[in-house]
């Protein structure tokens, strides 16, 4: 991390309670997201997740004598889309320095990364937390620090013999676009709603598939803590979190272990640390190191990145609508609450089905079957949207059915199924066909309210004196008529014929 500068209003809501009384828990973040590119940052190898190990090395990966790194430009490119998604500074000049440290699976025996002058500068990511006790969100700003590139190291595998290590050297030199926030988050939630955010710019990008548990998206996470408006406590470093779950956990732990050691009199170590998930806590890992004890110095085998305004406004062309401007809309044009429409473009998958199953449709309803029934069957299914059985253009045409009045929400739901479980059904034949068209004639039903009202005088006499027993009624003619019956036309025949 950087020089530490405070930027957040102490706020009594995120204060942890101490056996002293209450503490402030500082957080930043340093993000590693690994760039979306068939070949390494500096060397054609394959960047494929999943293959035989050592199999994706070349001569340079390898630290082969006289081999030297060459620049790949689509990672390049897609530091400065990343940069420009996170609204940063674009340094048209940058540096690769040498970062010189024991790596025992990074050949070379240093790391080729970027320091003083990185490719992106300074950037900002709105946040959401929530909900409170009454239902509200807070908007939250977040500071980004800086966004370098660097040279990912490989994999030691310390379980498969008992006294050596193997090195799967796949990983070595795959583009990683270090995110380092600053210290602006002050509890976990903060924290994890940060990562689930850039992790979605990111997709919206095409720059990283944030998939944690790949390892292609991991945090080091620096914790500290302090009596509310103090100074900055002792910083320790959680390395390589690999899920949001484990971000708030690790938090969470080592906020409480600090307060406790300096309660009892002791003094934080500045240390790095690692979270143990089975355990849910985190345990020393090696004393923290400092800048200079890298030993940073400029690679003598890279020129300066240099790049004009053209290339970032040729970029900058291609960048997709981004969450918040896409929420904003769907709120504004479509009418969405905050809520749905934060839920609809919360992934970059669930927002494109939304826009085709809502185009030229009714947005409102659109949205409540897209949220609430087929995110349900998704999740409920194990399934990505792409492997969908139901398409865009079929739960569009169920919600043509429910707008035309067709259908009812009820038979809505049944339809859903049939054209879950039917690959390739047509909504609409399927309701011609089967008899599934709502009834409006008001004379087929005023006979079925008869008809119930008839065989339930008790009821009838109930309801005339409460009011809110009419409801009964409506739901005993919409079970008899197999929730065809219009629910709108039953009430108001209903009414009527209670004299409500």
């Amino acid at each position: 991390m950087t020089e530490l500068v405070d930027t957040r209003t102490p706020e009594p809501k995120r204060f942890i309670a101490g056996a002293t009384g209450d503490w402030e828990v500082i957080i930043g973040l340093e993000v590693h997201a690994q760039v979306s590119s068939d070949a390494k940052l500096f060397s054609g190898a394959s960047t494929e997740f999943g293959c035989e190990p050592n199999s994706n090395v070349s001569l340079v990966d390898a630290a082969m004598p006289g081999m030297l790194p060459v620049i790949n430009e689509e990672c390049v490119s897609k530091a400065v889309r990343t940069g420009l998604g996170l609204k940063a500074e674009i340094h048209k000049r940058s540096v690769f320095d040498r970062k010189n440290y024991f790596y025992p699976d990074l050949p070379q025996g240093y790391q080729i990364s970027q320091f003083k002058d990185p490719i992106v500068g300074e950037g900002t990511i709105y946040i959401s937390v929530g909900p409170d006790k009454q239902g509200n969100y807070e908007d939250v700003e977040i500071g980004v620090e800086r966004l370098h590139l660097e040279q990912d190291a490989g994999k030691s595998i310390h379980d498969l013999h008992p006294s050596m290590s193997f090195v799967d050297l796949n990983r070595t030199g795959v583009a990683l676009m270090e995110i380092v926030s600053k210290p602006d988050m002050r509890s976990a939630d903060e924290a994890k709603a940060y990562v689930t955010k850039l992790r979605t710019i990111l997709r919206y990008l095409g720059t990283c598939d944030g998939n944690m548990e790949q390892g292609s998206m991991r945090a080091d996470v620096n914790v500290s803590v302090r009596k509310p408006g103090g100074e900055f406590g002792t910083r320790c470093e959680i390395k390589n979190v690999n899920s949001i779950k484990a971000v708030g956990q690790s938090i969470d732990y080592e906020a409480r272990r600090q307060i406790a050691i300096i309660e009892d009199g002791g003094t934080i170590d500045q240390e790095t640390r690692l979270f143990d998930a089975a355990k849910s806590e985190t345990r020393s890992m090696r004393s923290k190191e400092d800048a200079h004890d890298y030993r940073y110095f400029p690679d003598p085998d890279l020129l300066p990145l240099e790049f004009d305004q053209a290339y970032i406004d040729a970029i900058a062309a291609t960048i997709p609508e981004l969450p918040d401007d896409k929420k904003e809309r769907l709120m504004k044009d479509v009418g969405l609450s905050a809520y749905d429409a934060s839920i609809l473009v919360s992934e970059k998958a669930i927002a494109d089905y939304f826009e085709l199953v809502a185009k030229g449709r009714d947005g409102k309803i659109s949205a409540n079957w897209v949220i609430n029934n087929f995110m349900g069957k998704i999740n409920e299914a194990g399934l990505e949207i792409e492997n969908s059985p139901i398409s865009a253009d079929q739960l569009g045409g169920i919600v043509d059915l429910i707008k035309s009045g067709d259908i009812s929400n009820q038979i809505a739901k049944e339809l859903f199924d049939i054209v879950w479980s039917e690959a390739g059904a047509d909504p609409a034949k399927i309701v011609e066909e089967r008899g599934m068209k709502q009834v409006t004639d008001t004379g087929a039903i005023e006979a079925v309210v008869d008809e119930v009202m008839a065989g339930n005088p008790d009821q009838v006499e109930k309801a005339k004196q409460n009011p809110k027993l009419a409801g009964w009624f409506v739901g005993q003619v919409m079970k008899q008529s197999g929730g065809k019956a219009n629910p709108g036309a039953v009430q108001k025949i209903v009414k009527a014929k209670l004299g409500l």
